[in-house]
């Protein structure tokens, strides 16, 4: 497939003024599972902008890779910079490889073992607090789930049900207004409309909940360099000095200019004076994985047991799986190679809702993709769903299908046809710890229950920031004969 010249072209029916903003909003998964029949490269328009969206594996793959011509950028960054800083997620090519070194020891394999722990507590908490026939409103129950894992790995505390709930709402407001930002000029953002006013407000509170925290563990520091979670490895970060050789030349340089947030100091990005990193930059760093790891652990559980429940067979194997190897007790980091189907379950989910489902990255020189000549400061909307959708690649594509993740079903697939995680440098840092707590969720809900949709869903997607949900997804969930939890 790779070898064949790629085609370029122009997608039909933009409108004035609005272009595509309208169809991709209100129905993103059709309009860009729509593209690749335009060409390998297609052409859109956001407003007036004429922006590229690589439908073909092996472009949208050059894209990811080379991170220093497709730099983070863009509408989608100028927004999500507004929120989040210039933390990992979001931070230019310049400032990435120090940030990622700093943020990496948190993600080594032996912390994510004693995370599993954490992440099995708060699904029994959850799963035990369910009475037979139990009904939840599904996103709103996985996200406070997904919010307690997070912040327990994270700030290595419990967090009460109201600061859930605080930092809960604080998201779903500025989320909300993420990609209807994106999209309004410069000047509407600085009125005083309803909207921006609680779109501040949101940010506000959220910054101010990170910063008590924040000044909470700095007070009770005890001196000694622990590398056992996220927090702790920035905490540190400023009792050592950076190593000059482990980074990149510009390392100790001031950010992007862009401020953390909350901070609105131009700071983020930056190290102190001795190379250690600046209290803007951990605040920005807190924000990033506290939203990456709630919101998009929340999406992906929430689609996945939709279409468990949609899809009795794969259900049926699931539980299957969970009672051969667990026999009734709680699943633990040791089990989770054990648990393959559950593993393609979640595959699977990524490939059709993928967490990531559209950012931006811009051109930072001239450059040539697909044989077409983008100029530097061209914007490259990057997304997997035209690939992950893309029916040339996958066979019957609009499937739930896990078994297609089979290791003998895999060995023709091109590079880059799954980017549920993106690829390259700027990977997903989480990617281990995310699948790992859905499959541990899973499971422990598959040992006990069965998941059946109750009356009243609406699974038409709603577009955030980084991720999209159902609209609004009622789950039944019936205790299994014979499983008591």
């Amino acid at each position: 497939m790779s070898s064949q010249p790629f085609t370029t072209g122009t997608a039909p029916g933009a409108l004035p003024g609005l272009g595509h903003v309208w169809p991709l909003m209100r129905r993103p998964i059709e309009f860009l599972t729509s593209l690749p029949a335009h060409g390998d490269l297609v052409e859109i328009r956001l407003g007036p902008t004429r922006v590229y969206v690589p439908c073909h594996p092996e472009l949208l793959r050059q894209t990811l890779t080379d991170d220093r011509t497709f730099d983070k950028g863009g509408k989608y960054y100028d927004r999500a910079r507004a929120m989040a800083g210039n933390g990992v997620a979001t931070c230019a090519h310049k400032d990435h490889r120090r940030q990622r070194r700093l943020l990496q020891p948190a993600f080594h394999p032996t912390r994510l073992e004693a995370y599993a722990t954490t992440m099995e507590q708060e699904v029994r908490a959850l799963t035990d607090s369910w009475g037979d026939a139990e009904i939840i409103d599904a996103y709103p129950v996985l996200y406070a789930l997904a919010l307690r894992t997070v912040t327990r790995t994270l700030f290595s505390t419990r967090v009460t049900d109201a600061v859930v709930a605080d930092i809960q709402h604080s998201f779903d407001i500025a989320f909300s207004g993420f990609f209807r930002q994106m999209f309004m000029p410069p000047a509407l953002l600085r009125l005083p409309l309803p909207a921006n006013l609680r779109h501040q407000r949101a940010l506000r509170n959220l910054n101010g909940i990170v910063d008590r925290v924040l000044r909470d563990s700095t007070a009770g520091e005890s001196g000694e360099a622990d590398a056992r979670n996220v927090l702790s490895v920035l905490l540190a970060s400023r009792k050592s000095a950076a190593d000059p050789g482990t980074g990149d030349a510009d390392a100790g340089t001031g950010g992007t200019g862009t401020g953390g947030a909350g901070t609105g100091d131009g700071a983020a990005g930056a190290t102190g004076a001795d190379g250690r990193a600046a209290d803007a930059e951990i605040h920005d760093q807190v924000v990033t994985v506290l939203a990456a790891g709630s919101e998009t652990v929340a999406s992906t559980l929430t689609w996945a047991m939709y279409l468990l429940a949609r899809n009795p067979a794969a259900q049926r194997r699931l539980q299957e799986e969970a009672d051969s190897v667990l026999g009734g007790r709680p699943a633990r980091w040791d089990d989770l190679p054990r648990l393959p189907h559950t593993h393609r379950v979640i595959t699977e989910t990524i490939r059709l809702y993928p967490p990531g489902w559209l950012f931006t990255r811009v051109t930072t020189a001239d450059v040539t993709l697909a044989g077409r000549h983008l100029r530097a400061g061209t914007t490259v909307v990057i997304s997997p769903v035209p690939v992950h959708r893309n029916t040339g690649i996958f066979r019957r594509a609009a499937d739930f299908d896990p078994d297609r993740w089979l290791p003998e079903r895999t060995s023709g697939l091109p590079r880059g046809a799954f980017a549920g995680f993106g690829t390259g440098p700027r990977k997903c840092i989480g990617d281990t710890f995310g699948v790992a707590e859905c499959v541990l969720a899973l499971t422990a809900v598959a040992s006990h229950w069965s998941i059946g949709c109750a009356p009243g869903a609406d699974i038409r997607p709603v577009p955030l920031a980084a991720f999209y949900r159902p609209r609004r997804l009622r789950l039944e969930l019936n205790r299994r004969a014979g499983h008591d939890a």
